[in-house]
């Protein structure tokens, strides 16, 4: 699992590639924890090459969510292919995420 993040000038960019399964949960939580206090800066998640994410994925990117809510920020996921797609609508993780 790859994953890059980018401060720009308005916003984080985050890139995902690969699978975000429970084995690369820790890395990846490590890698952007500094998302979870995003001092009203939004976060632009891209997940063109993501293959795969598991509930301890889901929750990385609910608690990015709650940080960036709590400071007046808002997430959005980028390129979210079918089945990637799916898994969030099937926990209705849909409804709380802006898409792009």
């Amino acid at each position: 699992m790859k994953t890059t993040i980018q401060q720009l000038e308005d916003k984080y960019a985050v890139t995902l590639e690969g699978e975000l399964d429970t084995a690369a949960a820790s890395e990846v939580e490590k890698t952007l924890q500094p998302l979870y206090s995003t001092n009203g800066l939004d976060v632009v998640i891209d997940c063109e090459k993501l293959d795969y994410i598991a509930s301890s994925g889901l929750r990385i990117l609910i608690s990015i969510l709650k940080g960036a809510k709590a400071g007046g920020s808002k997430v959005t996921l980028n390129k979210v292919n079918d089945d990637i797609m799916s898994v969030f609508k099937l926990t209705g993780f849909v409804n709380l995420f802006e898409f792009e």
